[in-house]
Formats: structure tokens, C-alpha cells, sequence
């Protein structure tokens, strides 16, 4: 008998999906960033888009968001064993309150809202009892499902908000979804939750809109509106709608960050009389922005940069990036920290120090000064 060829080996088989079948209840940027997110790490069989928006669900399933759309609810929806609802704020309830009749009662459920505790409590008025609210604090000022991104919820803060009448189990799958998704689960109560982001999301919109009816009151201030001025007032680039109603569904917490703030303010108009109490303040102002979580990323898997030096030339960043990826150096993080005419610095978030080490060397080789730092 003639010698058999050796058979091939056996493909290794995929891992099996979190879900078998995942509707996404509003197919906008972070509707479609969290069905994106689904798809690339294998965690559902089947994505499911509902919106009344048809263009949207057309352009969602035209761009592979989802794999089926549909305009309304209906007894398709007991097939699903997650629902995430990611509508605006504005029609989260209602859409709730349309989606409810149909659910599989051991369904999970979740949300994407910016406001807690209204939406808790409507989904236990409605009787849904696997729901688990939550807030991915990631976003664009660029929305629609034309701009959503598995990337962009990846290394992000998402906060889960289980109530008292939340299941254990529940809130466990919660968490698990949130980490296959690549982000970084916080638990903490709905109304915490919404103190929280009326200092740190939803005052910061207030103030970027202060700023910029400032500068639309003199065009001189526009001809002096640079790089730093830019960065304080991105959110004022939002959907305006969709700001209007985030903030106002959560109008009496911003109405306390709102008094807090313009003490602080009062503090530092006194503080103009007293350079080194001023100074003092710039100090803390520093540490503390340093420390930040979205800086340090303290509240997620620890990283350790690499600061590199570019100079303003075309593709400097791509060189970067490039370099590192030919050699399988993997990138957690980017921020561009200055740019300027004469060049400017990036930090890079690497995995281990072991990655930093191999980073600088292939960086240097190519040209480039670089700075590493736990």
C-alpha cells in the first residue's frame, strides 16, 4: 500500500458565544460600537438592530453592524438572550416600556444611558427583572453608526448599577459582558452614579457651552481660540439634542456641581490677589490631573508608557505605530500629548515593562527619542 499523505491537522475550534442571539435597541455610535464589539470578539451568534430610525438600520446592516434589522418590537424579541438599550435619554423609557412585553424573562438587559436611577427604576415599574443599568464613559463628538467602533469601548470605564432588586446573577453576566467587551466594569449605586458624572461629564458640557457662547459674542476671542481652548470645549461638538436632554434628565445632581463649581471659581478669583495661594492651587491642580484614571488608567489593567518624541513632519505617528507593529510590540494606548511647530510628544501605553524596553529599543533605532516610565 502506497504511503498516505498526512491528514491535515484540525482547525481549532472557536470558543462558544456569551449569547446566542444580542438585539441592540438604537443603532447610533455607542449602539453600534457595542454590536461591533459583539462581532469582533465572537460574543454573540446573531446581532439583532431595532430602531425607528429605518436610514439607520439600513445604513447599520449596509456598514455589517448587525446582521438583521427590525423597525418594531414584537414576539421576534423572545429569541434574544441580551438586549442592550441604547437609544438617547430622551426615549430610553419609552422604548423600555415598548420592548417590555416581549422580553424572555431570563433575557439580560442592559442600558447605555449617561442617567441611572430614572431608568432603574422604570425598568423594575416595567417588571424586567434581569436588568442590570449601565454607562460606558466613552464617546465622540462625531455620532451616528458610521462612526461607531469596537476600539472605543476598549480600555474604557463602563459603570454597572445594580439596585437592590438587581440579581446576583444578573450583575455577574453584566460584568462579563463588559470584559469580553474589552472595557472596565465599575459597580457602584444608580444614584452615586449620577452625582458622579454631573461633576465629571455632564458640568464639563455646561462649561465648554459657556465658553463658547463667550467666543461667538466676539469674533477677536475666535481669532485666538487655540489648541488648549479646542480641548476645553470638544463636547460643545455634540449632538445638541442629545446633550440638551443627558443633562436636564439629571438636572438636580448638576444643579449641586453647578453651586460647587462657581465656589471654586469665587475661590480663584480671590486666590488672582495672592500669587502663591494661586500657585498652591495650580500645583494641586496638576497631581490631580495627573492621577486621573483616564491619565494613569488606575482603575483598569495597570500600563506602562513610553513617551516619544516627534518631530512635525508628515507620518510621524504612522512611523510610530508602524515600527512597533511590524516588530508584534502591542499598543494599549495613544494620546498625542503636544504638537507644535517645531515637533511634539505621544505617550504609548504598552503591556509590561518588558514591552517598554523592547519599544524604546526599536524606536531609538529608528530615529526616535523616547522617554519610558512605569
Amino acid at each position: 500500500m502506497p504511503p498516505q499523505p498526512p491528514s491535515a491537522p484540525t482547525p481549532p475550534s472557536l470558543p462558544a458565544p456569551l449569547f446566542d442571539t444580542a438585539v441592540i435597541a438604537g443603532v447610533g455610535l455607542i449602539g453600534g460600537s457595542v454590536a461591533l464589539g459583539l462581532r469582533s470578539r465572537l460574543l454573540a451568534r446573531r446581532i439583532v438592530g431595532v430602531d425607528a430610525n429605518l436610514d439607520a438600520l439600513r445604513e447599520a446592516q449596509a456598514l455589517g453592524v448587525v446582521d438583521e434589522i427590525r423597525a418594531a418590537p414584537g414576539e421576534w424579541l423572545r429569541e434574544a438572550d441580551l438586549v442592550v438599550l441604547a437609544a438617547p435619554m430622551r426615549v430610553l423609557a419609552p422604548l423600555a416600556a415598548d420592548l417590555a412585553p416581549y422580553l424572555n424573562p431570563q433575557a439580560l438587559v442592559t442600558d447605555v444611558g449617561s442617567v441611572k436611577a430614572t431608568i432603574a427604576a422604570e425598568l423594575h415599574r416595567l417588571g424586567v427583572r434581569n436588568f442590570v443599568p449601565g454607562h460606558p464613559m466613552a464617546g465622540s463628538e462625531r455620532g451616528g453608526v458610521a462612526h461607531a467602533r469596537a476600539a472605543l469601548l476598549e480600555n474604557a470605564v463602563w459603570v454597572l448599577t445594580p439596585t437592590e432588586h438587581t440579581p446576583l446573577t444578573a450583575l455577574s453576566r453584566a460584568r462579563a459582558l463588559v470584559e469580553h467587551l474589552g472595557a472596565a466594569p465599575v459597580v457602584m449605586p444608580p444614584g452615586a452614579h449620577d452625582d458622579l458624572v454631573a461633576t465629571v461629564s455632564h458640568l464639563p458640557y455646561l462649561a465648554s457651552l459657556a465658553l463658547t457662547h463667550l467666543v461667538a459674542r466676539d469674533e477677536r476671542l475666535s481669532l485666538l481660540a487655540a489648541g488648549g481652548f479646542r480641548d476645553l470645549t470638544r463636547v460643545a461638538s455634540g449632538d445638541p439634542r442629545m446633550s440638551r436632554d443627558m443633562v436636564v434628565e439629571n438636572r438636580e445632581a448638576l444643579r449641586l456641581a453647578l453651586r460647587r463649581f462657581r465656589t471654586q471659581l469665587d475661590r480663584l478669583e480671590a486666590e488672582l490677589d495672592d500669587p502663591e495661594e494661586l500657585l498652591a492651587a495650580a500645583q494641586e491642580g496638576k497631581r490631580t490631573r495627573d492621577s486621573l484614571p483616564v491619565v494613569k488608567r488606575s482603575l483598569l489593567p495597570r500600563r506602562h508608557d513610553l513617551v516619544v518624541t516627534i518631530s512635525d513632519r508628515p507620518n510621524q505617528i504612522g512611523a510610530v505605530t508602524q515600527a512597533l507593529g511590524a516588530a508584534g510590540v502591542n499598543i494599549k494606548d495613544i494620546e498625542v500629548l503636544a504638537i507644535r511647530e517645531d515637533g511634539g510628544a505621544m505617550r504609548l501605553g504598552l503591556e509590561t515593562p518588558e514591552d517598554v524596553q523592547e519599544a524604546a529599543g526599536i524606536l531609538r533605532s529608528a530615529g526616535f527619542d523616547v522617554v519610558g516610565r512605569a
